[in-house]
């Protein structure tokens, strides 16, 4: 069975579907940091050391135990030579009840 197969099964039960897009958005802000740093070549030491933050604190952003602030953010893509872009859109509506 595929990632995508166990998620369509375990999103039909209205309780993990409930939690899973709660954390969704936590989890496209990590997914944005990988992707972006990952499209960059750059280890997380070498972002650490572009941004002066701390390795660990890039570590712990991305495997998702630490949420960062807006500073925090603002100092990623800065590291990278990216801008950052935040924006509010309608939810999708996905059936579910």
């Amino acid at each position: 069975m595929t990632l995508q197969e166990y998620k369509k099964i375990k999103m039909q039960d209205p309780e993990f579907a409930k939690v899973y897009d709660e954390v969704q958005p936590e989890m496209d802000v990590v997914r944005a940091i990988i992707d972006a740093r990952a499209s960059q070549n750059l280890t997380q030491k070498k972002l650490a050391q572009r941004t002066g933050i701390d390795h660990a604190e890039i570590s712990k952003l991305e495997n998702g135990t630490r949420n960062p602030s807006t500073k925090l953010l603002q100092r990623l893509p800065d590291g990278m030579g990216m801008v950052l872009h935040i924006s509010f859109e309608p939810k999708k509506t996905t059936g579910r009840v």
